[in-house]
């Protein structure tokens, strides 16, 4: 059709200069002659020179020309797009059938026998660690395992027998130091930068019991004086469940897939340099701990008094990645300090920072997010920023707790969860050591965002308690370097000086694949956009921080909480294998500020909406010390998530009358309304009610009398 134009463009100009000159004839015809011409139509204009018709025969031939030509450009135009279209289809109808060819063959083991192997293994979860590369260790049979039921939560399976104890490096760097029974190339050959390199990183792989005697040794070796990096790690090329980022979502998809698929092969590719570990004891129980090489074990106490490993599973749980292929009874490998930059979804395959590519047959990606930064300490210069820690990873807790013991004073800029937390945690060094410790945010009282005033206003007096100096309303202006010392200007005029920043002020999800991969990410809560089932698109799901899902009574959502991240990461897990379930689960989240003051919270927890709060007066059993205790676990969600919602027999204690004095906040319910229906409760310092509170939430009923709904949770009781 553009030739068409083209043409006509070229010849109207013609046709109407013949045109004209016909008219001109004419009209001097009839002045000379006084009378119309006898062989001129009036009524008709003729497009031809007066002196013949060639080139009007030729004028038409190039028009039906032009038109003949725009039909065959459609007609194939049209014709292509149908084949196009055809093909598309049937490549769609061929996909689930195209990985049945990527499939490794099925390998014979040659190693000792599997069944006497077994036997000797721990009972609650039986493996048989994969034979090492190196002619020194002792040879063993693929890793064989025998999963749990799949109701049990992830970290069920988190007390390792095992304690992977390493001199870790103290920067942005995780060594795969947690896997000295494994193999020794673990780590990738470009280590991160500014990191040193662990004592389990050396040429021969070490058993447990050699790394911990390394470790009591050398507690404090300079790792920059550590050998050179092993070779890389060879990269699998295929897997068939490939899972992308290595935290709490990740591992509780992989028991997942393990436990409906028990011979199923699953690839964690992660950039960080550690197995999998849970973050919630990095700004809690790690801080309390008494054991000066905490930063080396990284063992710490649970508030019950059990000591365990932030790690879920030891190093013997995994397969080694090249050997994940010819696992017979397949396994969980972990592929540490690599990191996706690319994703071909239509050839379902990934592509690595090192340029190493791994195909899968189902793929779910669980990134997390990154701390977010002030900009004013983003444009404060490099001394600034070197005095500035973003905390989110096993790296950023050891390098405040070393830091802290070094400097005088220290300042967090946040006060919702992690900002208080952190505040509450290095207080305690406030009498020990000296170190002042600063908190300041701009609400008026800690987590202002989440408590309603009166229990937000109790609590800044309980961090107070703690030691700390805490400045409301502080609206950071600038930060500067002066005199040695990092100098924050607030807007009001205020001047604070430190030695060192901790920035707590949210995170970023991480959606750096959304282009390539060609996924939504929600512009209103960030994250990847997920149907209820936690799907993207085809043979792609996401969970965790990084998912933006649809909750049926809430709306749409992402949650940032371990919780969260156990249940979508298990659920995702399960519908890799083929479950197709919806994402129902209303996920809770836990705070605690010491063993004595925590709160559990459900739903949506804004300050904004109206609240009703039931108190009581608190007794010794009322704290996340007792509360571990009774339930032997130290992350509460861990027994939680497998509860029966159901309501037990209301309490017949009648509630106290009406509190007045802050002392009285000991424990008690809060509940968020928004158009007087429950959409969020917080549990403060009521401990194991959750499944309560859930179906409270799930009824969405409005409620005459909110004090009859407290009694469920039993407030009243001594």
């Amino acid at each position: 059709m553009l030739k068409c134009r083209t043409m006509w463009r070229r010849l109207a100009p013609l046709t109407r200069a013949s045109s004209t000159l016909c008219r001109q004839n004419t009209r001097r015809a009839v002045l000379n002659n006084e009378r119309s011409p006898a062989l001129v139509p009036l009524a008709r204009m003729s497009s031809e020179a007066p002196a013949g018709g060639n080139e009007n025969k030729i004028y038409f031939l190039l028009v039906g020309a032009a038109c003949l030509g725009g039909g065959i450009y459609a007609y194939r135009t049209i014709k292509g797009d149908k084949d196009r279209y055809n093909d598309r289809l049937e490549e769609i109808a061929s996909r689930p059938n195209k990985s049945a060819p990527d499939q490794p063959e099925t390998y014979l083991s040659t190693e000792s026998p599997v069944e006497p192997a077994v036997e000797t293994t721990e009972a609650a979860e039986p493996v048989v660690e994969a034979a090492p590369e190196e002619p020194d260790e002792t040879a063993a049979a693929p890793v064989v395992e025998s999963e749990p039921e799949p109701e049990s939560p992830p970290e069920d399976l988190s007390e390792p027998p095992v304690v992977p104890a390493q001199s870790e490096p103290d920067t942005a760097a995780e060594p795969p130091s947690s896997e000295p029974t494994e193999q020794s190339p673990v780590v990738d050959s470009e280590p991160p930068p500014a990191a040193e390199s662990p004592p389990a990183e050396s040429s021969e792989p070490q058993s447990a019991a050699e790394t911990e005697s390394a470790a009591a040794e050398e507690p404090s070796a300079a790792p920059v004086t550590e050998p050179p990096a092993p070779a890389p790690l060879p990269v699998p090329p295929h897997a068939p469940y490939l899972l992308i980022g290595g935290g709490t979502a990740s591992f509780a998809a992989a028991r997942s897939i393990r436990a409906r698929d028990p011979g199923a092969r699953v690839l964690i590719v992660t950039d960080e340099w550690d197995l999998p570990y849970m973050r919630p004891p990095l700004s809690k129980e790690l801080w309390f701990s008494d054991d000066p090489g905490v930063t080396d074990t990284l063992r710490f106490k649970q508030w019950n008094g059990k000591e365990r490993s932030i790690y879920f599973q030891p190093p013997s749980f995994y397969v080694s990645p090249e050997e994940l292929d010819k696992a017979e009874n397949g396994g969980v490998a972990v592929l540490t300090g690599k990191k996706v930059v690319h994703m071909d979804v239509r050839g379902n395959k990934v592509r690595l920072s090192d340029n190493s590519e791994i195909s899968y047959d189902k793929c779910l990606i669980a990134t997390g997010g990154v701390p977010r930064n002030l900009q004013v300490i983003e444009r404060a210069g490099e001394e600034v920023t070197k005095r500035t820690t973003l905390f989110r990873k096993v790296d950023d807790f050891k390098a405040l707790e070393k830091v802290s013991r070094e400097i005088k004073s220290i300042t967090i800029i946040g006060g919702g969860f992690l900002g208080s937390e952190l505040a509450c945690a290095l207080g305690r060094r406030s009498s020990e050591d000296g170190l002042e410790v600063v908190q300041m945010y701009p609400e008026k009282g800690n987590m202002g965002k989440v408590l309603p005033e009166y229990l937000s206003n109790w609590t800044t007096e309980k961090v107070k308690s703690e030691g700390v100096r805490v400045i409301t309303e502080a609206l950071v202006k600038n930060v500067s370097f002066d005199d040695g010392k990092v100098q924050i200007k607030l807007k009001d005029g205020r001047v604070v000086k430190t030695d060192h920043l901790v920035a707590a002020v949210g995170l970023e999800p991480s959606t750096e694949l959304a282009k390539s991969a060609g996924l939504e990410v929600d512009s209103d809560f960030g994250g990847y956009r997920v149907n209820a089932e936690l799907q993207a698109r085809s043979n792609i799901w996401v969970a965790g921080d990084a998912a933006c899902f649809y909750d049926i009574r809430l709306g749409r959502r992402r949650v940032e909480h371990h919780d969260h991240a156990v249940v979508s990461g298990r659920l995702a897990g399960e519908n890799m294998t083929g479950a197709n379930k919806p994402y129902w689960h209303q996920s809770m989240f836990w705070s605690d500020l010491g063993p004595d003051v925590g709160y559990e919270a459900i739903g949506i927890v804004d300050s904004s909406l109206p609240t009703v709060g039931v108190f009581a007066k608190a007794t010794a059993k009322d704290t996340p010390r007792a509360a571990a205790e009774m339930s032997g676990t130290g992350i509460r969600s861990e027994s939680e998530t497998e509860a029966v919602a159901r309501s037990p027999v209301a309490s017949s204690t009648p509630p106290p009358a009406p509190l007045q004095q802050k002392d009285d906040y000991g424990k008690g319910v809060i509940f968020y309304l928004r158009d007087k229906v429950v959409v969020g409760i917080i549990l403060w310092n009521v401990f194991n009610r959750m499944p309560i509170a859930r179906k409270i939430i799930k009824d969405g009923e409005e409620h005459a009398d909110l004090n009859e709904v407290a009694k469920l949770f039993n407030i009243h009781d001594d």
